[in-house]
């Protein structure tokens, strides 16, 4: 599916905290996919294309990325929250939650603090505690905490000339950059950078990664029974498969790992169909 087909099925719902825009395409039961910071719901328009024959997928975009709005809180367990408030809008009980990259943290939050909305969970490639940011990001954390990232991702997002060279800070994630679709950078880039205010929204949930947020539900996550899948790339340096084997421990409800051989972090939107068949024998329908 092309992020223009994709951008038709957008909406978006009104809450108290501030505007969620999100993408629904098929019937039946809910499932929500969660991506990480930097991308956008586009990361999973393939996956859904495919499962929503059989599912309600609802694929949001975060807080100050895509189409929706900054909140005055930007911390991980706020966007968590934001995940309970569509929900919450838009009637689901029980939901198939799937995670990528950062969107696995806010997953997991949401999960430990919700174990009740939560039918099975699905985790790829992310943080996890312990490695809430990885290593390499730290530094850019550290930046966005002192102001220093807007103006250059503002930047970076308003000159598309520079999306295909060394300096893309998403190209790490993929197998092929040089194969990712001009319309998917300029989606990301401008969802979450397209104006300085923009940009600066955006820093602010960058600045807010903290691994106290996931040590505070640890124990939660220790007692969560709900059916857990773990697919995983092993091509992955950020997110190596010791992560993986992390979260098998600490979250008595996983059933498996898959390893998706040599696959890196945005596989779900590279190599969709290494994904999709473990998602419907997860969800067993």
């Amino acid at each position: 599916m092309d992020v223009s087909t994709f951008n038709t099925h957008r909406r978006t719902l009104t809450t108290p905290a501030g505007e969620i825009a999100y993408t629904e395409l098929g019937s039946g039961p809910a499932a929500l996919f969660v991506h990480g910071v930097g991308t956008s719901g586009v990361l999973w328009r393939h996956v859904i294309e495919q499962v929503s024959d059989a599912s309600r997928c609802i694929a949001p975009d975060l807080p100050a990325h895509g189409g929706s709005a900054a909140r005055a809180d930007m911390s991980p367990a706020a966007v968590a929250e934001a995940l309970a408030e569509l929900c919450d809008g838009l009637g689901l009980d029980q939901v198939d939650l799937v995670g990528n990259d950062s969107g696995g943290a806010f997953a997991q939050i949401f999960a430990a603090r919700h174990p009740e909305r939560i039918r099975t969970f699905t985790l790829t490639n992310c943080d996890c505690e312990g490695n809430f940011p990885p290593p390499p990001f730290a530094p850019l954390v550290e930046q966005a905490r002192q102001g220093a990232t807007a103006a250059a991702f503002a930047g970076f997002a308003a000159n598309p000339a520079a999306w295909r060279t060394p300096n893309n800070p998403l190209a790490f994630g993929y197998e092929h950059p040089e194969l990712v679709p001009e319309e998917v950078w300029r989606a990301n880039f401008t969802g979450a950078a397209g104006t300085l205010d923009r940009a600066r929204d955006a820093e602010r949930l960058l600045a807010g990664l903290d691994s106290a947020d996931l040590a505070a539900v640890s124990g939660q996550l220790r007692t969560l029974e709900v059916p857990t899948l773990l697919v995983w790339g092993t091509g992955d340096e950020s997110f190596g498969l010791k992560w993986a084997h992390f979260l098998r421990d600490l979250i008595p409800g996983v059933r498996e790992i898959v390893e998706i051989d040599g696959a890196k972090l945005y596989y779900p939107e590279e190599r969709p169909a290494d994904l999709i068949p473990h998602l419907r024998r997860h969800w067993g329908r």
